[in-house]
């Protein structure tokens, strides 16, 4: 067929040409030339959340804080005033008649079983029997809405020390104390307590007593404690990444003021590092 005849043929059935009368197809490619490399600011996200977690939720920490590091405690040592305190007390505990026994009380009431057992020994005349009743103390630094005080505590809630002779009647003395729950005891018998563990409940109050007395001494360490927040507690976070998330407090470091609490993240328990600005009681 000659090339007249194939125009021909093209144009009878309608098929494209171009301007000069060859054919050409419906399908073509248009070459743009080389694809440009991706600009250097195009940036690969990888969002694989798929995979299984490697760590358990136990394993992951994220703090919420500043970036600092968390003071190590400093052992305590005492010095040699201090040392001379203790020494004190341990001559003068050896020297004492009678045995410590602890007596259980009402909480809250220490101080009023003290005051009514003294009241109870002049009462009875069991001057020769009962020696004398303590309630340990201890002083320490709480912090208390971003406030630090020095308080006076009791160093065993509930319970009060009795230096005595134990017979029949003093027992029943000591017993019949109003608020008086009962004696720590064994197999129903009181137990005298040692005299190194006597000596640990009543060291704090003997240095805090030595130090107010010592006029421009140095200050001693005392403990330090956060009065508005306990572990176990339930907060609300109101700072930081997870601010509005409810989180529960399982440590705090009162020395810097720091915690550490579980929140729920991805439907699992993690736990974070926070400041206790960063969160409230809910």
């Amino acid at each position: 067929m000659t090339d007249e005849e194939v125009s021909r043929h093209l144009t009878e059935n309608n098929a494209p040409s171009d301007d000069f009368g060859t054919p050409v197809s419906d399908d073509f490619e248009i070459d743009l030339g080389v694809p440009e490399a991706p600009a250097e600011d195009d940036i690969e996200l990888n969002l694989d959340f798929g995979g299984p977690l490697e760590a358990e939720a136990d394993d992951l920490l994220l703090n919420l804080g500043e970036d600092e590091p968390e003071p190590e405690p400093e052992p305590v040592v005492p010095d040699a005033d201090e040392e001379a305190v203790l020494e004190e007390l341990r001559q003068q505990l050896r020297s004492q008649v009678g045995d410590w026994y602890v007596i259980h009380t009402y909480s809250g009431m220490e101080n009023r079983v003290k005051q009514n057992l003294d009241n109870r020994v002049k009462t009875l005349g069991m001057e020769d029997y009962i020696y004398e009743a303590v309630v340990p103390t201890e002083e320490v630094i709480e912090t208390r809405n971003g406030a630090r005080k020095s308080v006076t505590r009791t160093v065993l809630p509930g319970y009060v020390l009795v230096r005595m002779d134990l017979t029949d009647a003093s027992w029943a003395a000591v017993r019949h104390t109003p608020s008086v729950t009962g004696f720590v005891a064994h197999a129903n018998a009181p137990v005298p307590l040692s005299l190194d563990e006597v000596e640990k409940m009543l060291a704090p109050a003997a240095l805090a007593r030595a130090a107010a007395a010592s006029s421009g001494s140095k200050p001693r360490n005392r403990k330090i404690e956060i009065a508005d927040f306990k572990v176990g507690d339930s907060v609300m976070v109101v700072q930081g990444p997870f601010a509005g998330v409810h989180a529960t407090i399982t440590e705090i470091n009162a020395n810097s003021q720091r915690l550490k609490a579980l929140v729920e993240i991805l439907g699992r328990e993690t736990p974070v590092d926070l400041t206790l600005g960063q969160i409230q009681k809910v």
